[in-house]
């Protein structure tokens, strides 16, 4: 079979994961604080603070900007569940953007048609590491006084007009899963220059309490702590960061075996009439997943998967998903473009052989 995904490892992240182990130190610590000070010096920020899930990141995010009942957060419904569910976990309501076809991103025009008086926060999502529009999503924010989070779980590595996704507006926020471009097996980041805010989520991400780790880990008044604020166990261990911190020096390489076989891709398929290719400027995007619009899709899935290659529907739009669902919204780009997207195998092991027959499954299934 050829996964629509699969992490990259090797024997680097092995002996990372071995020198925790003999510490016996797996919980944050030394290591955690490492990863932090290389997403600090990648990004140009003030702060990167390191947490177990994406989803954790995108929740403490939202709460330390004080994002609560009643308020609204606009963000699109094509997005995994894990963008929604922290804004409902702050006590807010998620409102559904629509998207513009050409790049499944959010929809500028929609946009501004949602924003309301309860409106607190925007939250774009840079659907399969192709950057939104951040001058305008910005502009818009400025103008209400909104706060803008940025889903960029997709976007590691990829750039908006020479600069990292990461490296301006508010706050970003990454995943690092099994899948992600570099992986830490689970984890998340949370990068700003907020030192207000910053303070908050660092207190906010290991249960309110308001405790130098790294003196903790010197064994320095180890039993001392204050619970200060809400919060939640969303730290990210060692063992996490060490995976972290091996993927990342690998990430040059990843990053242009990604977009060679991205270019691959759109070189063979732009040639198919039944497929539309999504438009991503792969000089400066780094393709977390690579998605087409196909016709016949359901019927080119199930042939796909009698040739061995697995496929994948990103994403079931949460609009329509019943525990999102509170009315009916009208999002006929997120509409068509779910009748059709199909996600193709993209990861950086993945041989050109195996592209190759993929690419030709594709082609063999129209020509019948």
């Amino acid at each position: 079979m050829i996964p629509v995904a699969r992490p990259t490892l090797g024997k680097e992240e092995i002996k990372n994961i071995e020198k925790i182990c003999k510490t016996g130190w797996l919980g944050m610590g030394s290591l955690v604080f490492e990863f932090e000070n290389v997403l600090k010096k990648m990004f140009g920020r003030k702060h990167a603070i390191c947490v177990n899930t994406g989803t954790a990141a995108i929740h403490i995010a939202l709460a330390a900007s004080g994002i609560g009942r009643g308020d609204e957060v606009i963000v699109p419904s094509l997005t995994f569940a894990g963008t929604i569910q922290p804004i409902l976990s702050c006590g807010a309501r998620p409102v559904f953007c629509d998207i513009e076809l050409e790049d499944l991103n959010l929809s500028m025009d929609h946009l501004k048609r949602l924003l309301t008086k309860k409106t607190k926060a925007i939250l774009p999502v840079h659907y399969g590491g192709v950057p939104c529009n951040m001058d305008l999503i910005l502009r818009i924010a400025r103008k209400d006084g909104l706060r803008v989070i940025e889903d960029a779980a997709h976007a590691f590595g990829s750039e908006y007009k020479n600069r990292l996704i990461g490296s301006f507006g508010d706050i970003a926020c990454f995943s690092f899963d099994p899948i992600k471009t570099i992986s830490c097996g689970e984890g998340g980041a949370v990068v700003l220059d907020d030192d207000e805010c910053a303070q908050k989520i660092t207190k906010m991400r290991i249960l309110g309490i308001d405790k130098d780790t790294w003196n903790r880990y010197h064994q320095k008044r180890s039993w001392l702590y204050e619970v200060q604020m809400e919060g939640y166990r969303y730290h990210m261990s060692n063992i996490n960061a060490a995976i972290g911190l091996a993927q990342i020096k690998k990430f040059k390489v990843f990053k242009k075996r990604r977009q060679d076989i991205a270019k691959f891709y759109d070189k063979e398929l732009s040639r198919l009439k039944h497929i539309r290719i999504l438009r991503h400027d792969l000089e400066s995007t780094v393709p977390f997943n690579y998605t087409i619009l196909a016709d016949k899709r359901d019927l080119l899935m199930h042939f796909l998967k009698t040739k061995g290659i697995v496929t994948a529907i990103n994403y079931i739009p949460n609009h329509i998903q019943p525990f999102f669902r509170r009315k009916r919204v009208a999002l006929p780009n997120t509409d068509f473009a779910y009748n059709r997207i199909i996600g193709i195998p993209l990861y950086s092991s993945l041989s050109i052989n195996e592209a190759r027959f993929v690419v030709g499954s594709i082609k063999e299934f129209y020509k019948r």
